[in-house]
């Protein structure tokens, strides 16, 4: 996108970009154009990592700020010389990292962007607070301000209120929030620009932030796009026989993700349900699962694919901004079944991609489960929904949403 020092010197000379007419931002500015990305934690794989990994491909030279890294899960992703840690780090590693959201702020605004023209940062909760002072231009991919801040704050405080010492607990973290949200709400207006994962996530941008925002799709990678060049490995007879049937889950193991759900369905209905991934909630969900539940860990790419092409659906039951795992199925020609909200009503066409049902209830999934054919669901017309979401579409939006500010 951005031009080689040689293709930069054949163009004529322009004393200002406002002489340019019509050439875009990105097309005007050489490639010694310096540009930082900005991402709040690299802890774990997930959607925002995601989308962050495609940035760092967009621009290969830019460093990567974050408050917290952990190098063993994410360094293939995130290569260490590339990675620029807060005054955290040392101190207190990568685990554990909710004990000190309230030194987060400062630690973001510490952190010194002069040398740049351009930060782009991915936030879910502090990286669109850094101070740029108008000197780089800051553009802010937003996947959501933080929940637990706004709309979810009395659902954490009640979870953090069990146990021996839950009161204690609940107390220190209202405090906290308290400050974090007056923070949060002032931060909001120091980017340039706002993109929005979905347009649930613009709707909670002009609520709590009261700010306008562009819609900006997450992407689908395009692996999950071509289709396998060897025939598929034949999945193993699923544990009630029905003859490799079963139904998919992909997703870290946190309680919001609302797993419990779907082991509870297929736990009544028998049916075979694999679920990929890893987090703190696998011995809870562990506890409830019957034989018909396997739980597989983490896969790589292309046994997740042979996993998601050979499933009768994959169940996406949790209230989700946005959500990638819905793409990756429908892309690999699957259709889904999610929970009726958030940005599963983005991207699935009902009764054509897949199925939703209505309430947070394991009963109501499993009137969904009891009736769904897979035969009524074509894997072309799936693959065709997921183009929609495409890396290349992305890219463009991104390169537009910079036009808009560098200009």
């Amino acid at each position: 996108m951005y031009a080689s020092p040689d293709e930069n010197s054949k163009r004529p000379p322009f004393d200002s970009l406002a002489e340019a007419g019509s050439l875009r931002a990105s097309e005007l500015l050489p490639q010694s154009m310096k540009i930082a990305l900005v991402h709040e934690l690299l802890t774990m794989r997930g959607g925002a990592e995601r989308v962050l990994r495609i940035l760092a491909e967009m621009f290969p030279d830019a460093p990567i700020y974050t408050l917290l890294y952990d190098e063993k899960k994410l360094s293939d992703w995130f290569p260490k010389e590339r990675v620029r840690t807060s005054t955290i780090q040392p101190f207190f590693g990568s685990y554990n990292h909710h004990l000190y959201l309230n030194k987060f702020p400062r630690a973001v605004e510490a952190w010194d962007f002069s040398e740049f023209d351009l930060v782009i940062s991915t936030s879910s909760a502090f990286a669109h607070g850094i101070i740029t002072n108008g000197k780089p231009k800051h553009l802010c991919f937003v996947h959501s301000p933080a929940r637990y801040l706004w709309d979810r704050t009395h659902d954490v405080l009640e979870e953090a209120s069990r146990g021996l010492l839950g009161f204690f607990t609940k107390l220190y973290l209202s405090r906290v929030f308290h400050r974090l949200r007056i923070w949060d709400s002032e931060a909001a207006d120091r980017p340039d620009k706002l993109l929005a994962a979905s347009k649930t996530v613009q709707r909670r941008i002009e609520l709590y932030w009261r700010r306008t925002s562009d819609v900006v799709y997450p992407p689908v990678d395009d692996f999950w796009m071509k289709r396998p060049t060897s025939p598929t490995p034949t999945p193993s007879p699923s544990p009630e026989g029905g003859g490799g049937s079963y139904f998919l889950i992909v997703s870290s193991l946190v309680r919001y993700k609302r797993i419990d759900l779907a082991i509870l369905a297929c736990n009544k209905l028998g049916r075979h349900l694999k679920i990929v991934g890893e987090g703190p909630d696998i011995q809870r969900l562990n506890h409830f699962a019957e034989p018909t539940i396997e739980f597989c860990g983490w896969k790589s790419h292309e046994e997740l694919r042979s996993l998601y092409v050979n499933a009768t659906a994959t169940i996406f039951p949790g209230d989700e901004d946005f959500g990638l795992v819905p793409l990756e199925s429908m892309a690999c020609g699957t259709p889904v079944i999610a929970y009726r909200s958030g940005g599963a009503l983005e991207t699935m066409v009902e009764h054509v991609t897949g199925e939703f049902f209505d309430e947070p209830k394991a009963a109501s999934l499993e009137k969904v489960l009891s009736k769904f054919d897979r035969k009524k669901y074509s894997g072309d017309v799936c693959r065709e929904q997921a183009k929609k979401f495409s890396k290349s579409v992305f890219e463009e939006k991104i390169k537009q949403a910079i036009d808009s500010i560098m200009l």
